[in-house]
């Protein structure tokens, strides 16, 4: 059996709305350079049952959501940051934009030592990215 993901840590599984996980894969591959590890497609022939992904060195799991098997519909993603901590964090974030996520905090210098920067991407999950200080 194919190796269904990451066996140690923590890994964020997220569930994308609207039959878009498919779509999400391509902009995660666009705005941070994933690597699709594998895509196990559901019956009906639309939507994603599950995928692995590799952003950044770290496992990223999503499937589309499935009503049909819940009590109550997942809303609109809230509450939860999904953390970047990259080499440069412009190119980065300049790249995110140009792939189509919103800013929500512009870069910055911030005050613990990181150039830091928060953006949404286009399936409502908020992503942050932090690298280290140019010249420093």
């Amino acid at each position: 059996m194919e190796n269904q993901g990451p066996t140690t840590g923590l890994t964020p599984h997220i569930a994308i709305a609207d039959k878009r996980a498919s779509e999400a894969i391509e902009f995660y591959k666009q705005a941070f350079g994933a690597t699709e590890n594998m895509r196990v497609p559901a019956d009906d022939g639309v939507r994603l049952m599950h995928a692995h992904l590799t952003i950044n060195g770290g496992s990223l799991m999503m499937h589309d959501e499935f009503p049909e098997y819940v009590d109550e519909p997942s809303g609109k993603p809230d509450g939860v940051t999904l953390h970047l901590q990259v080499d440069d964090a412009d190119a980065w974030f300049e790249r995110a934009v140009a792939a189509g996520a919103s800013v929500v905090m512009p870069l910055n210098n911030m005050f613990w030592g990181d150039r830091y920067a928060q953006i949404k991407d286009p399936f409502g999950h908020q992503w942050s990215i932090g690298g280290p200080i140019k010249g420093e």
